[in-house]
């Protein structure tokens, strides 16, 4: 059987092993494949009967020209990146990796809030300077200290990654609200509650076409003055222009986001110029940990495939 890994580069940089696919095929892995170049996924998968991406395309088009396809094994949650109708027509196994990074992912929320608090890094680099030992007073701070206790944060979406932020937010002493329309919790309000009484707005939820733009210059009204909004979930959630205007003018007192709308970000993405505005690229996901678990599961979804029992499938 012939196994092949369009993108695994980002999966594993050097620190993990393939040797769990090797055991069950012939393993090729690419570092990098072309997200643009369809004959190139074309020729790279040519004849395999199992074919891993991450973010490389996978669609009808590609489908139709590699016939052995029987498993696409997505490396990732999100499986946007499949045709999955067209794989269901020929009747072609679709899997993701569900609930590799939950805590990793909530981890990076609060090391973004954090890092707003605090500017941790920021006086860092400021006492690397010399600025302290020059200082003429014992201490000092560039900017705004927060303490988080006492506060609200509001979660909008309170599924496995939601729950354990807010966890998290309460042993920081934090009062915790959520928005989830399918999810049924002591902390659950409705949207215009949320948006209302929360000091610290925590996206959480998947992109579906009813959470595309879900922060916009409408629901960005309806905050607090000076809230603080992260987002490590997905970036279409966020208009960006609003979100930029709403920190440049205040509203919003300062954003941490790991996702932005086009990945990498473009140079002309407004939030790159926005105050108040901490941007990592797309690293919530990304500790050894969660990637060797991520690993581990999609090992287990092309075992169990092969055994008969499939498990961890979109197109069941």
């Amino acid at each position: 059987m012939k196994i092949v890994i369009l993108d695994g580069y980002t999966e594993n940089p050097g620190d993990l092993s393939w040797s769990g696919f090797e055991k069950l095929g012939s393993l090729t892995v690419y570092d990098r494949t072309a997200l643009n170049n369809p004959a190139q996924v074309i020729d790279r998968i040519g004849d395999a009967e199992v074919v891993y991406t991450n973010k490389t395309p996978l669609g009808r088009d590609v489908l139709d020209a590699c016939g052995k396809i029987k498993f696409i094994g997505v490396l990732a949650t999100g499986y946007n990146v499949v045709d999955v109708p067209a794989a269901q027509e020929k009747g072609i196994s679709v899997s993701n990796i569900p609930s590799y990074g939950t805590d990793a992912v909530a981890q990076m929320a609060i090391a973004l809030l954090l890092e707003i608090c605090h500017h941790a890094a920021h006086h860092s680099e400021a006492v690397h300077a010399g600025r302290w030992s020059s200082s003429p007073d014992w201490c000092f701070w560039d900017y705004p200290l927060i303490e988080l206790a006492g506060k609200t944060m509001g979660i909008i979406g309170f599924g496995r990654i939601g729950r354990k932020t807010g966890s998290i937010a309460k042993a920081l002493g934090m009062k915790v609200i959520a928005y989830d329309k399918f999810v049924r919790a002591e902390e659950c309000v409705d949207l215009d509650t949320l948006l209302k009484k929360s000091d610290v707005i925590a996206l959480h939820c998947p992109l579906f076409p009813e959470t595309q733009g879900i922060i916009n210059k409408n629901t960005i009204a309806k905050m607090k003055n000076g809230v603080i909004l992260l987002n490590n979930s997905r970036g279409p959630l966020i208009v960006e222009k609003d979100l930029c205007e709403a920190l440049n003018s205040g509203k919003v007192y300062a954003a941490g986001l790991d996702v932005v709308s086009t990945e990498p970000i473009r140079k002309d993405n407004p939030l790159l110029h926005a105050k108040n505005c901490l941007i990592t690229p797309h690293i919530s996901w990304a500790p050894k940990e969660s990637r060797q678990r991520l690993m581990d599961i999609a090992v287990d979804n092309l075992k169990q495939y092969l055994a008969g029992a499939p498990v961890n499938l979109v197109n069941p």
